[in-house]
């Protein structure tokens, strides 16, 4: 996927219409779809502490991302409604973001973690690919609490229909973008 393929999370982006390139399912009752998914970065590096070789994890940051090929609507139901709720789910993927991010820094900042190889190249090698497993695995749960999150957020909202429980869940939304 190329850049121009995702929307980056920011307290100025709002999603449009046009932003849903995929083609809409006729398989499925909704009547639009939003992929949103977390992308990190970090910092590690590795050291030989007596004679074993250990890696620290440093400067983790998360990033909520919109993907615009995977994402659809059903252009009948394209309404001003719906676009609100799906980037209600945009939102709500920055809300559970930032409520998980320290929790995910803490898991491993300050802690020393084993890793392998011969020399300094391989060392390296090793620390940037087990660092990636480890962070994968934590990432892993905040996309299943923001699965959850979702289901309830649909369920809670009738996907948009039930106008006094979006807009409460609106007015969450407003506060991110201050």
């Amino acid at each position: 996927m190329s850049e121009n393929d995702t929307i980056s999370w920011s307290n100025d982006s709002y999603l449009k219409w046009s932003d849903f390139d995929a083609e809409s399912s006729t398989t499925t009752f909704e009547d639009s779809h939003s992929v949103i998914k977390y992308r990190f970065t970090w910092t590690v590096n590795s050291d030989e502490k007596e004679t074993q070789i250990i890696f620290f994890i440093q400067n983790i940051q998360l990033f909520v991302e919109f993907h615009k090929i995977l994402s659809w609507v059903r252009p009948s139901e394209a309404t001003d409604d719906l676009l609100k709720h799906e980037q209600g789910h945009f939102d709500l993927a920055e809300l559970v973001k930032l409520e998980n991010i320290e929790k995910l820094k803490n898991k491993f900042y300050d802690k020393q973690f084993s890793t392998r190889g011969k020399n300094e190249d391989q060392r390296k090698q090793f620390a940037r690919e087990d660092s990636g497993k480890l962070i994968v695995e934590e990432v892993q749960k905040i996309e299943v609490i923001l699965s959850q999150r979702r289901k309830e957020y649909d369920e809670q909202t009738n996907f948009g229909q039930n106008l006094e429980k979006q807009s409460n869940y609106d007015s969450i939304f407003d506060k991110l973008k201050l």
